[in-house]
């Protein structure tokens, strides 16, 4: 089964039906006249497919893996200390450990396809959204009942994926009652966010080795071919690069931005509790990581020397605004509800978030249709 697992088939069908579909200089639709088996998009002509792949893997992905298991690895251990010495001191460098991968994990969220996608490993490392709260009453059951299998790692990770990740440690170390672990008091309560950090450290540990095997996901990346079993060609992986920026803006917008900023309430204050790390503060930050992530991928990998020279501006365009939204993210990192209480920061807010759209439809139109892989259909909504 090829692992374009970041869109439905049916997704993925009109993404490649797209990529060639065209008559002389203009793209066509599928309503009004059949693709022409002579037409080369610009992209298949292009020699600088294969170094973009290979920065993208060598100096994005296996990098970003490979912090969030090294800060994976210092959670767990200060989480062994603070259940081995509970003290308020510990309580701070465990918290300090948590917001280090909450943002490492922010910089690389962005891929979701391959490894992670195998065991659940996305939702193991953070299950949100939460929309009816059934992840969090199952967290808040274990620590009611003692639930001693929430205590080793091995049974922790056969529970739900919602008692496992990052929102899980969350409400541990922040939610109600987190206090008690700096005491005696919350020995079950710390043993079960050591079980959690312990999870997330092995679950970043294997997307790491997954990523750095010399004939998995990151060859198969680089060497588009008939034999490989994720990308036959160039305009594939080129499919799959452009639907990993696009799709990763677009959780920006869906599931970072969107579901606090409450457009429609009267009293503009949004809904600061529907928002991801508002427990401890870390939403603006993550959403700071999921910015600044993909502004990497778009900048170290070169995706724009995939344009035609006479496209050139749509990379310049781009650009400008991953620096306007990442520096927007960065100018309003602290807790959500004073960002939305605050109206010259609800301000920024509602600028930042129109410019996230503004991204996402310069990457999905311009920047797809520019190399030949768009034709009357958004990469963005599945249309």
């Amino acid at each position: 089964m090829r692992a374009f697992a970041f869109l439905k088939r049916p997704v993925l069908a009109g993404l490649l039906c797209a990529a060639t579909l065209a008559s002389g200089p203009a793209l066509a639709t599928q309503d009004n006249q059949e693709p022409d088996p002579n037409f080369v998009p610009h992209l298949l002509q292009a020699d600088h497919l294969p170094s973009v792949m290979e920065r993208a893997v060598d100096q994005v992905i296996r990098p970003g893996y490979r912090e969030v298991a090294a800060r994976g690895g210092q959670l767990s251990q200060s989480l062994r200390a603070l259940c081995a010495a509970p003290s308020p001191e510990e309580l701070e460098k465990a918290r300090a450990a948590f917001a280090d991968t909450v943002k490492a994990w922010a910089a690389i969220e962005f891929v979701q396809v391959g490894p992670v996608l195998e065991d659940a490993r996305m939702e193991r490392i953070l299950f949100f959204p939460d929309r009816k709260g059934l992840g969090l009453k199952q967290v808040q059951r274990i620590l009611a009942q003692k639930d001693e299998t929430a205590l080793k790692p091995e049974t922790l990770r056969v529970k739900s994926v919602a008692v496992q990740g990052l929102t899980a440690l969350e409400f541990v170390l922040y939610g109600t009652g987190a206090e008690t672990v700096a005491t005696g008091e919350g020995a079950f309560r710390c043993g079960y966010g050591a079980a959690i950090a312990t999870n997330i450290e092995r679950t970043a540990a294997e997307l790491t080795a997954a990523w750095e095997a010399p004939d998995g996901v990151a060859h198969a990346w680089k060497v588009p071919g008939e034999d490989n079993p994720v990308y036959r060609d160039a305009s594939e992986a080129a499919t799959g690069l452009l639907g990993v920026l696009v799709h990763g803006v677009e959780n920006v917008r869906d599931q970072r931005i969107r579901p606090f900023l409450a457009d429609g309430l009267q009293d503009g204050a949004g809904r600061p509790k529907q928002a991801i790390y508002w427990r401890s503060g870390l939403t603006m930050a993550a959403v700071s990581g999921n910015l600044a992530g993909l502004k990497r991928l778009f900048d170290v990998s070169d995706a724009g020397a995939l344009l035609p020279e006479d496209k050139r501006a749509v990379e310049t365009d781009i650009d400008a605004l991953f620096v306007k939204v990442t520096g927007a993210a960065e100018a309003l990192n602290r807790p959500v509800a004073e960002v939305l209480s605050d109206r010259n920061a609800r301000s920024q807010l509602d600028v930042l978030s129109v410019n996230v759209e503004s991204l996402l439809d310069k990457l999905n139109k311009d920047f797809g249709g520019a190399i030949g892989l768009t034709a009357g259909f958004s990469f963005a909504d599945g249309d």
